[in-house]
C-alpha cells in the first residue's frame, strides 16, 4: 500500500467510476457511480404534477424517471419564473419575485399551491432509495467551486467548516457587495482565502447557468431535463479538493485529460496535484482502498485494542453495538470500558462516512457508571462528527448507554450501492432451521390428513428437509403415520426453497414430477 496521508484516488472504467478520499493514511469516504445509474442529486427538471395529496401535504411530480418524484409542501415555492421571463424581467427581478413567492407560500396547504397538470421546476434533493422515488424541491441551488447559488431565497451564508471568525466576516462582506438583490449565496469551504475577483468569477458563472436554465424552462413541455450536475469525476474535484489535499491520482488517460482541463479552468492552483497513475496494479489495490471497501460491507469492525463494533443496517435505522471483545484492560473495569468507548468513537464516525450511513442511527456504547466518563465519550463523539461533511444531530448518552443521532442521507449507503438483498432469504438474513420446517410439516399433515382420500400423502420438500425427515426425524415420521393412519411419501424437489413444501394426495395417476393435486402449499 502506498504512503499517502491526504489524497483523492479515482478509478475509472467505461462502466463505473469509483472515488476514494484518503485522510491521515486512512480511507475516509468512497463514492461509486455506475454509468447506467448516474447520480441524480443536483439535477434540475421541468416536471408535471400528477397527483396532489392533501392528507400528506405533498405531491407526486413526473420528472421523466421510472418512479414519480415526491415534493413536500415545505419544499414548494409558488412558481413565478415563467411570468417574469415572459415579460422580459432581468435576473434580479426574477430572483426577487421568486423570493417573495416563497415567503407568500409559507403556511399555505399543498392544494392551494399546486394543481394536477401544473408544470413546475424542481431539483433532486435525495436519490431514489429502495422503492421510494426521488425527493425534489422547488428551491433550487446550483453549486460552483467557491459558492452555492440559491435563486429562490434571500440569504448569505458561510460554510460552518470555515471556523475563523475574521475570515467569515471578510467573505460575508465580499458577498454582500457582489450578490444581486433577491438571490442567495453560500460561501463553500473552498472559498476560504479566495480573492473578490475569484468569487466574482464564480458568481458570474453561476448566474449564467441559471439564465440558461430559465431559457430551457420555456423551450418545451414537461417532463424535461433543465440542468445536469457534474459527473462523479468532476464533482469529486469540485467538492473534495481542499488545500489539505496532497495529491489526486487517476488511472485513465482520457479522464486524466478531462480532469486536468477542468482544474485549469476552475481550480488552477491545484492543477499540479493531479497525477496520472502509471502503476501495473489496479489503483485501488495500490492505495489499499479495495481491502477497505470489502471490509466496509461486513457487520464486524475490529478496533486496535481488541474490541469491536457490530453494525446492522435496516430499512428504518442503523444500530451500532460496541463490545470489549478481546480487550481486557490493565487497571479496572471502568477504565477498560472508557478506553474501548473512546476508541470506538473515532471508528464509528469513520464507518458512518465510509459506508455513507444516513437516517436514524443508534449507538450502543458499553455501559459506564461514571457520569464524567459518559460526558467524555459524548464530547469526543460530537467533536469527531465535526469532521464529517454530512449534517448530523446527536443526543446525549442515555442511562442505558445509548446515543441517538441522525445523519443526513442524500444517496444510497455503500451497502445498498454495492450489494443487493439475498435472493434466498430475501434480505431477512436468517432461515427457519431444518428441524423447524420438519415440525411445521408434522403439524400441517395433522391438520390436512382428513381431507386426503388416498392412503398415501405426498410430501414434496427441499432435499435437505427430505434428509432430515428420513434420518434425524425418522421416528417423528413413523409417529405421524400412526397418528393420521396414512403412509407418507417424501418427494425431493431441488427447485424448492428450503422453507417451501407441498402436501397432496398421491393418486395413482400422478407422476413423480409432482402432478398430484396440491392440498397445501407453503412458500418460504
Amino acid at each position: 500500500m502506498r504512503n499517502m496521508p491526504n489524497a483523492l484516488v479515482l478509478n475509472c472504467t467505461p462502466h463505473e467510476t469509483r472515488v476514494a478520499l484518503l485522510e491521515d493514511h486512512q480511507v475516509a469516504e468512497i463514492y461509486i457511480e455506475r454509468r447506467r445509474d448516474s447520480s441524480l442529486v443536483g439535477n434540475i427538471y421541468k416536471g408535471r404534477v400528477i397527483r396532489v395529496l392533501p392528507g400528506m401535504q405533498a405531491a407526486f411530480v413526473d420528472i421523466g424517471l421510472e418512479r414519480a418524484a415526491f415534493l413536500y409542501v415545505a419544499d414548494v415555492a409558488e412558481a413565478a419564473v415563467r411570468g417574469a421571463t415572459r415579460h422580459g424581467g432581468d435576473l434580479p427581478t426574477i430572483l426577487n419575485t421568486l423570493s417573495e413567492a416563497r415567503h407568500e407560500s409559507s403556511g399555505k396547504p399543498i392544494q392551494d399551491l399546486l394543481q394536477e397538470g401544473q408544470e413546475v421546476m424542481v431539483q433532486v434533493a435525495k436519490e431514489p432509495i429502495g422503492t421510494k422515488g426521488a425527493r425534489v424541491t422547488n428551491h433550487v441551488s446550483i453549486a460552483g467551486r467557491h459558492l452555492v447559488y440559491m435563486p429562490t431565497v434571500d440569504h448569505i451564508g458561510i460554510s460552518r467548516r470555515i471556523v475563523d471568525e475574521e475570515e467569515r466576516r471578510r467573505l460575508r462582506g465580499i458577498l454582500e457587495a457582489l450578490v444581486p438583490e433577491g438571490g442567495g449565496f453560500v460561501a463553500r469551504t473552498a472559498a476560504e482565502g479566495r480573492t473578490p475577483e475569484e468569487l466574482r468569477a464564480d458568481l458570474e458563472f453561476l448566474r449564467q447557468v441559471w439564465n440558461d436554465i430559465l431559457t430551457r424552462m420555456e423551450s418545451g413541455p414537461a417532463p424535461m431535463t433543465l440542468y445536469e450536475d457534474l459527473d462523479l469525476v468532476l464533482r469529486a474535484a469540485r467538492d473534495l479538493v481542499t488545500p489539505e489535499l496532497d495529491e489526486i491520482h487517476i488511472d485513465d488517460e482520457g479522464e486524466y485529460d478531462r480532469l486536468t482541463r477542468f482544474m485549469r479552468r476552475f481550480m488552477p492552483r491545484y492543477t499540479d496535484r493531479v497525477k496520472r497513475y502509471p502503476g501495473p496494479d489496479p489503483i485501488f489495490d495500490a492505495y489499499g482502498v479495495e481491502i477497505e471497501l470489502n471490509r466496509a460491507l461486513g457487520r464486524k469492525v475490529w478496533l486496535k485494542s481488541g474490541g469491536y463494533l457490530i453494525i446492522d443496517q435496516t430499512e428504518a435505522l442503523t444500530a451500532v453495538d460496541v463490545n470489549t471483545g478481546r480487550y481486557v484492560g490493565k487497571r479496572n473495569l471502568e477504565d477498560t470500558i472508557l478506553k474501548t468507548n473512546l476508541e470506538a468513537v473515532e471508528e464509528i464516525v469513520r464507518q458512518l462516512r465510509l459506508r455513507n450511513i444516513g437516517g436514524i442511527i443508534i449507538v450502543d456504547f458499553i455501559d459506564m457508571e461514571n457520569q464524567v466518563n459518559r460526558d467524555r465519550v459524548y464530547t469526543a463523539f460530537a467533536e469527531a462528527l465535526k469532521r464529517d461533511r454530512a449534517k448530523s444531530n446527536i443526543l446525549e448518552i442515555s442511562e442505558l448507554g445509548l446515543v441517538e443521532m441522525t445523519r443526513k442521507r442524500v444517496r444510497d449507503s455503500l451497502l445498498r450501492t454495492v450489494c443487493e438483498p439475498c435472493f434466498y432469504c430475501q434480505g431477512a438474513g436468517t432461515l427457519k432451521s431444518r428441524t423447524s420446517v420438519a415440525y411445521e410439516i408434522y403439524r400441517e399433515v395433522v391438520r390436512e390428513a382428513e381431507f386426503v382420500d388416498e392412503p398415501t400423502i405426498r410430501v414434496a420438500v427441499h432435499p435437505r428437509i427430505a434428509q432430515v425427515l428420513r434420518d434425524e426425524e425418522s421416528s417423528l415420521m413413523a409417529t405421524l403415520e400412526t397418528k393420521v393412519g396414512k403412509r407418507l411419501r417424501v418427494e425431493e424437489r431441488p427447485d424448492f426453497h428450503l422453507e417451501h413444501y407441498e402436501l397432496g394426495g398421491d393418486e395413482s395417476s400422478a407422476d413423480a414430477a409432482g402432478d398430484a393435486p396440491v392440498l397445501h402449499e407453503r412458500t418460504g
